[in-house]
């Protein structure tokens, strides 16, 4: 049963040297027509699986950049969502946004639709670190839209941030949370840079041309995230993740209690009935797909009770809270240490997790390096 729905907006004015996901340049794109063929298929798989969608919690919209659709398309989506997806358990409905695309209008039309949170993808006060991620936005563009926002009646907006990006030195760092904190927002996330491939940012890497900070110095920003972040009030609940009371991102913490969703749209991914899935990236294939009243799927893999328990915990253990042992107990009929007994008891020798009769969870130390937690949870069975 999905707790939420993922919906994918694969457009982008300008493409970030960073960005892997699945996306297009605006231009002569088919816009109106992806919209349509998205709103196919919502229809398609609400009938075919209604009580899969019979408690969906969160929306989600994502991309690319939602906000590079007009303010009549964003109509014309919100509306087919309405028409399609249950929402009379609605908590949480989330749209991302650059700050340089959200006029008035099209904030008016999130807010009227029903969209209740803003997550922007701001990354750095910084401009010349702006311009070399592939950025076109400004501070001014920053500041204007989030108090625009507010004035249409959002209250919940959260601002993305990066740290270890190229060049970028501890004062360029401190000085973006600086802003930040100073914007009084209920939510922010924070991610280190990850290089992957098929990006701009590889292409340089692989040629030697990206020189990123050391593992040392991205570590101490991580640390100094850390600390201003409680310093001014803000809960880290996850790794990455930091809100004021009553402010967590309800859909992320959907992926994190390994629980199901739906995804819609070209190239995204969904878990339903025990099955994770991915539809088509093309556009072209994604909506021929959908017009042919077919579900675009290109990929299905039904997880095993094996993997059930590996994302259990390696999800489960970005949340601060960590894995509750009553939960885990309740979804695979054992106790936690029925299948990790070994690799428990050596991460917490190491000081890199703690375990109490609630759950087991990340220590501070542990949060440095917590990929290799996790990674521990995928070799034992």
């Amino acid at each position: 049963m999905a707790r939420g729905v993922y919906i994918h907006i694969p457009f982008c004015h300008q493409i970030c040297n960073y960005c892997d996901f699945n996306k297009f340049y605006f231009k002569n794109q088919p816009v109106d027509e992806y919209i349509e063929a998205l709103g196919k298929e919502m229809e398609l798989a609400t009938k075919k699986y209604p009580a899969s969608f019979s408690q969906v919690e969160t929306i989600f919209l994502g991309g690319g950049t939602p906000t590079a659709l007009s303010a009549l398309q964003l109509e014309k989506l919100l509306t087919l969502i309405r028409t399609y997806i249950p929402m009379h358990s609605e908590k949480e409905f989330t749209s991302e946004a650059n700050p340089d695309e959200l006029s008035a209008a099209k904030l008016q039309v999130l807010f009227d639709g029903g969209v209740n949170r803003l997550s922007m993808g701001v990354q750095s006060f910084d401009q010349g670190l702006l311009q070399k991620i592939g950025r076109t936005h400004s501070n001014e563009h920053v500041y204007e839209t989030i108090a625009l926002a507010k004035k249409i009646g959002f209250q919940n907006i959260s601002i993305d941030l990066m740290y270890g990006l190229p060049g970028q030195t501890m004062a360029q760092w401190e000085d973006s949370l600086e802003k930040a904190f100073a914007l009084d927002l209920p939510h922010f996330s924070a991610y280190s840079l990850i290089v992957e491939p098929k990006t701009i940012f590889y292409n340089q890497y692989t040629k030697g041309n990206l020189h990123l900070p050391t593992e040392d110095l991205e570590a101490d920003m991580y640390d100094v995230l850390m600390r201003q972040m409680a310093i001014h009030g803000l809960q880290q609940y996850e790794i990455s993740n930091f809100a004021k009371p009553g402010y967590h991102s309800e859909h992320n913490k959907i992926y994190w209690d390994n629980d199901e969703y739906a995804g819609f749209g070209a190239g995204a991914h969904g878990y339903l009935a025990g099955i994770r899935y991915s539809n088509h990236g093309p556009l072209k294939k994604y909506m021929d797909t959908v017009l042919a009243n077919e579900l675009p799927i290109v990929h299905e893999h039904e997880v095993s009770q094996a993997e059930k328990r590996e994302e259990q915990m390696f999800l489960g253990l970005r949340k601060t809270e960590g894995v509750m042992h009553t939960i885990y107990e309740e979804k695979f009929k054992a106790p936690m240490s029925a299948h990790y007994e070994v690799v428990l008891k050596d991460l917490v020798s190491k000081d890199l997790l703690e375990q109490d009769e609630v759950g087991v969870r990340l220590t501070r130390k542990g949060r440095f390096v917590g990929n290799e937690v996790f990674q521990q949870f995928l070799l034992e069975d």
